[in-house]
């Protein structure tokens, strides 16, 4: 239905009157809605490259009923039609699933309307089960994160030199997200996890907003963690401006935040990052840590086959060395998902009562022509 033929003559009624439209030579008599329930669905378009969720919220749904009713005011309307924002481009699509009477009507002064919140949140609070032994390597991350295991149990202890923004660089797949959870697995404390990305809204002001509630959020749950991935998304260095297009008001948002302008007592942030080199100046200077990510050893990659073959629901009868030794370049990551994952899934095919050599080479072939 388009927005021509769905917009009706509109006339001032009260609840319960109905309007007599002239319809195919007939008259008909066209029911005021009571109640419109409307969800946010998002645009008729996107770019392919944009892969992130449509979040439309509202801090005052009284005030969306009234913008609501300025703009579909006379429209008819019954279950499963859309109604197009034409004041967000490129028209932003709500989508009606509910409407009183059952059968449908005109949206008029008196219809009560209401938003369907989205429960889409960038924002994802946990507490992991990872403990610092499932982690191989990266020792000088241990150390610094048992100090902050210490500041986290005992804030009080640290005063102004707490260690409070710490940041983790280094090639996908190499431990940075796990030693965050671990970090909080270890010291039984709350996790926020958010990519930079996510960070991003979709319109002026809805970046910082979402920066101040994540930080907002840590603060009514400290002791706590901020883990924020992908950190480079949002604050690479000027001269990348066209780039990454202006994101130069979360940015601001997260400097203000992560320089304690609230207090901000047992609270750890810790930003991620594949390419450190591109980060902003203003945001790199803010972290009073650098701890590097690499690739595993030979010797921590045999550590990690021998440890995730361990949890494999078929035994593993094989040289983990070789494999070890075959696998240089590779992250933790690699070895468990694209390796002993896909040992697994075609040992299951084959009816295999265990994963050998052979499956093994299979899977780090295939891992090597992908």
């Amino acid at each position: 239905m388009t927005r021509k033929n769905q917009k009706l003559r509109h006339a001032s009624t009260s609840a319960g009157e109905v309007d007599k439209v002239k319809a195919s030579g007939k008259r008909i008599s066209i029911p005021s809605l009571k109640l419109v329930v409307l969800k946010p669905v998002g645009y008729p378009l996107r770019s392919i490259s944009d892969d992130r969720p449509t979040a439309i919220t509202t801090d005052n749904l009284r005030l969306f009923e009234a913008y609501a009713k300025e703009q579909w005011s006379g429209f008819y309307v019954k279950e499963g039609d859309f109604l197009f924002d034409q004041f967000m481009y490129p028209d932003f699509a709500f989508e009606v699933v509910k409407v009183s009477p059952r059968s449908g009507g005109r949206i008029s002064s008196k219809t009560k309307i209401q938003l369907e919140v989205s429960n889409v949140s960038p924002i994802v609070r946990e507490i992991p089960k990872v403990k610092f032994s499932d982690v191989i390597g990266h020792e000088k991350a241990k150390s610094k994160c048992k100090i902050i295991q210490k500041y986290l149990e005992h804030p009080e202890k640290f005063g102004e030199w707490a260690p409070k923004n710490i940041l983790f660089y280094g090639p996908p797949g190499t431990g940075k997200t796990m030693m965050a959870k671990a970090l909080a697995s270890e010291t039984n404390v709350p996790i926020f996890l958010t990519r930079a990305t996510d960070l991003i809204g979709l319109h002026v002001g809805d970046g910082a907003r979402r920066i101040h509630q994540l930080f907002g959020e840590a603060r009514e749950s400290a002791p706590c963690i901020i883990f924020i991935d992908e950190l480079d998304a949002i604050g690479l260095d000027r001269r990348y401006q066209s780039i990454r297009g202006d994101v130069s008001e979360v940015v601001n948002a997260l400097l203000s935040e992560m320089d304690g302008l609230h207090p901000n007592l047992g609270i750890v942030t810790i930003g991620a990052t594949n390419a450190p080199e591109l980060l902003d100046p203003a945001i790199r200077n803010r972290f009073e840590e650098e701890i590097e990510f690499p690739l595993p050893t030979k010797e921590e990659r045999f550590q990690i086959l021998t440890l995730y073959a361990k949890r494999l629901p078929i035994p593993v009868k094989a040289n983990l060395w070789k494999l070890a030794e075959e696998t240089e370049g590779f992250s933790g990551r690699d070895l468990k998902e694209k390796v002993l994952k896909n040992a697994l899934h075609m040992a299951i095919l084959k009816n295999k009562k265990v994963i050998d050599e052979k499956i093994l080479k299979e899977a780090l072939d295939l891992r090597k022509s992908n």
